[in-house]
């Protein structure tokens, strides 16, 4: 493939503008620290390498003729640009990025928020986390509008990501204290048909686990009150009602 080598480049550049503000070639000279011949060398290899004058000599200061006006107007911004992207790399180097943008599933934020902006805060320049369900957390990160997500779907089925486990957890029945712990499956069909049964979102990876695991042992139970997030599923409990559930959802 053939490859089209610009006619300039950042310090090339840096001197120009260089040039453009101070006037001359001696001033400029002064303030980049080298000397005035090795501005004008400088100047006239870029001009040489564009095809095109970039000042008119005739005059003091120093004016622009049409075709510099052209590149001081994506000069400078060209080298800003350079200069912020040097940065930014040598900040990654060190560990340090300046834009992250992170989904937890709402569960496990509240249990990591604190520690996770901690231990990024000196790592970012500009941090965002957001807070809500793993599925909506996963288009997202497919859409490339967050970074990585922490959450309970491994998307397995999507190539090309990275996956990293963290831990397990399993699910137990939340119930009133006066309750009796079911000890087999027909005292926990007995318990979740006979009390309101409260449910995590089919939405949710939870909720579809739930749901699962209830047909596998045959333990039908009639839909009732149904939530998205955790706290609305522990309200539910909190006002008389059953549901299963991770630990960490417990955790408000």
């Amino acid at each position: 493939m053939a490859v089209n080598v610009l006619p300039f480049d950042v310090n090339a550049l840096s001197v120009f503008l260089a040039v453009c503000e101070h006037g001359s070639m001696a001033s400029a000279g002064r303030a980049l620290s080298i000397t005035q011949p090795a501005v004008s060398q400088s100047i006239a290899d870029l001009e040489s390498r564009i095809g095109a004058t970039l000042f008119d000599r005739s005059v003091r200061p120093l004016a622009l003729t049409a075709s510099g006006m052209v590149l001081r107007q994506y000069a400078g911004n060209l080298v800003a640009d350079m200069h912020q992207m040097s940065g930014r790399l040598r900040d990654m180097q060190r560990g340090r990025v300046s834009h992250l943008r992170i989904g937890i599933v709402d569960s496990l934020s509240r249990a990591l928020l604190q520690e996770a902006a901690a231990f990024l805060g000196d790592r970012t320049e500009h941090l965002v986390v957001l807070a809500g369900l793993t599925e909506s957390h996963a288009a997202a990160l497919l859409a490339r509008k967050i970074d990585f997500i922490v959450g309970v779907d491994d998307l397995e089925d999507v190539p090309g990501l990275e996956r990293w486990p963290l831990f397990e957890e399993p699910y137990v029945l939340v119930c009133p204290g006066a309750v009796a712990p079911p000890a087999d499956r027909d005292s926990l069909a007995k318990l979740l048909t006979e009390m309101p049964f409260v449910r995590f979102s089919l939405r949710s990876r939870s909720g579809t686990e739930i749901e699962r695991f209830l047909r596998r042992i045959r333990i039908e139970v009639p839909f009732g009150q149904e939530f998205d997030l955790p706290t609305g599923v522990l309200a539910g409990c909190l006002n008389g009602g059953v549901a299963i559930s991770t630990p960490l959802c417990l955790s408000v």
